[in-house]
């Protein structure tokens, strides 16, 4: 699975960050993305609990949003502790992380910080949802135990003798290219008044959310695109 990255947000627990490095080395995953850190990811401390993942911190990639974290991906999961109050269909990790497993595609786990999970913003760049089962008095676990979670169940994938899906160069979407295409959207319906600038953020995670099931192909976000496109020249030329 040397093609999935493992995403945090914000994390802020030094000690955190060194154990999920740890349990990465552990489960041979390599890539480390943290969006906005707000501890020091190579601090002693962080070191000392890596113990043989240090290299994983060393080489981790720090960015500024999701959507950066994202470059190069096909396929993301977030995680989630809670069902939210929007439609989001909650999968355990053995459900949803075969999915992950496919050839030619690199894909994401997002992780939210500590202190509050990932936003329903946050959850909109994914296209499936993560929430791992524990018992209902007390369902929060720490987050290096979740990243733990995830990656034993990802490691197991990668034992098993299970043939990927086998997807060809026209089935893939970059998600920064479906990062581009919610863009344009956005402007276009900002344009025919669908969306006004104080009830765009709700109503684009919930478009999101639509559109991400759909797992559409390459061919059909240019499609699609294409019409915004189309929307826009009449606009101009009305």
């Amino acid at each position: 699975m040397s093609d999935v990255k493992i995403i945090l947000v914000e994390p802020a627990g030094e000690r955190n960050i060194g154990s999920i490095a740890r349990v990465m080395r552990n489960m041979e995953l390599t890539k480390l993305t943290i969006v906005n850190p707000r501890c020091d990811h190579l601090s002693e401390d962080a070191r000392i609990m890596a113990v043989h993942g240090v290299e994983v911190l060393e080489k981790a990639e720090i960015v500024d949003s999701i959507p950066q974290a994202l470059y190069g991906c096909n396929r993301a999961i977030a995680t989630t502790g809670r069902q939210r109050d929007v439609h989001t269909t909650l999968e355990t990790p053995k459900q949803a992380i075969p999915w992950l497993k496919a050839d030619h595609i690199t894909s994401a786990l997002i992780f939210g910080p500590e202190d509050r999970g990932l936003s329903n913003q946050e959850l909109s760049y994914a296209q499936r949802f993560i929430c791992i089962p524990s018992n209902p008095a007390y369902p929060s676990l720490n987050l290096a135990q979740a990243v733990g979670i995830c990656a034993y169940e990802l490691y197991q994938i990668s034992q098993e003798s299970i043939e990927p899906e086998n997807l060809s160069v026209e089935d893939l979407v970059n998600l920064e290219d479906l990062e581009g295409y919610y863009q344009h959207l956005e402007s276009v319906l900002l344009q025919v008044s669908y969306l006004y600038p104080h009830t765009a953020p709700k109503k684009m995670e919930k478009l999101r959310r639509i559109v991400n099931r759909a797992n559409l192909t390459s061919q059909e976000l240019a499609m699609i695109r294409g019409i915004l496109r189309q929307i826009e020249w009449s606009i101009e030329h009305k």
